[in-house]
């Protein structure tokens, strides 16, 4: 059985399946087609039910404002990336959770706003980090209804879309001439992928419905017109998913607590080994890119 590529629309073959392996919600299979002609990796069909698959323990919520602005160093590369192309302006997050990035976002100096889908997170945004957060499942239509920005950030959001390629479409409306879109997603041509195929925790099943290549995210945008200004697999964020790769993919091996321990631990010092390896650019476990709109 093959299904319709979702950008190409080519004809894909099954790859792989997988379960959810790394938070055990259910024990359904998943089926993952790749694309021949766009190299797009795909579920078929997305589950009707996604939602369910996104516990309350999926997002972490700070405690106090404290907790979040110390809890919010380990994201500051971030904004570092966006502060390298664009200094001030409207900012909006696309899937913040909890707002580490909009946090600093907001103390950088920016108008944020912020488009997320759990509803404690969103209280927590309004309320707490004291920025315009819209709680909605549907940022495409959200979206369709904002002001122009001039920054769009999307951290590792994108995989979790239905209709990523609409989504691109609907930023590039929105974003004003000059404007940056900032994006990281898991990278299919890792590495660890090749190594570890359908247990590779950055699969996710079944909440990253897609594993998009850079360069097909590359074609994309640049039809839209858009301008590459960052495409790296080497960036602090993209390292620090190489990490949590190896951690994952040893402690999902059990399901006792202690045990889980020690292999998360093995994990980590493989990680350290193979580390000069996934440092190369392409072979990391993310990417992130940054793209301009013309003036």
């Amino acid at each position: 059985m093959k299904k319709s590529c979702p950008y190409c629309h080519a004809e894909s073959p099954l790859y792989f399946q997988s379960k959810d392996y790394n938070r055990n919600i259910s024990q359904e299979t998943f089926d993952h087609y790749h694309c021949p002609q766009c190299e797009l990796i795909f579920i078929a069909p997305i589950p009707a039910n996604l939602a369910d698959y996104y516990s309350e323990t999926y997002h972490f919520i700070p405690e106090s404002s404290d907790y979040l602005a110390a809890g919010s160093e380990p994201e500051r590369y971030k904004i570092e990336i966006v502060e390298q192309y664009i200094g001030k302006g409207r900012l909006l997050e696309i899937g913040p959770s909890y707002g580490s990035f909009t946090y600093l976002a907001k103390k950088a100096g920016f108008e944020v706003e912020a488009i997320e889908m759990n509803a404690r997170c969103c209280q927590f945004l309004n309320e707490v980090v004291g920025v315009n957060a819209i709680n909605s499942d549907d940022p495409i239509e959200v979206l369709k209804q904002a002001e122009p920005y001039d920054v769009i950030a999307l951290w590792h959001v994108i995989e979790h879309l239905p209709d990523p390629w609409r989504m691109l479409d609907a930023i590039y409306a929105k974003l004003n001439p000059g404007g940056i879109v900032v994006l990281a997603a898991p990278n299919p041509d890792a590495f660890q992928f090749h190594l570890m195929g359908h247990y590779w925790p950055h699969v996710d099943a079944p909440r990253h419905v897609s594993l998009i290549p850079m360069k097909l995210l590359v074609r994309k945008l640049e039809g839209l017109g858009m301008k590459a200004e960052l495409l790296t697999t080497t960036d602090k964020g993209s390292i620090g998913w190489n990490d949590f790769g190896w951690s994952f993919f040893f402690s999902n091996l059990s399901s006792f607590f202690h045990v889980k321990r020690v292999l998360h631990h093995i994990g980590r010092m493989l990680s350290l080994l193979l580390s000069p390896i996934e440092k190369m650019e392409g072979k990391g476990s993310a990417y992130t890119v940054v793209f301009r709109k013309g003036g």
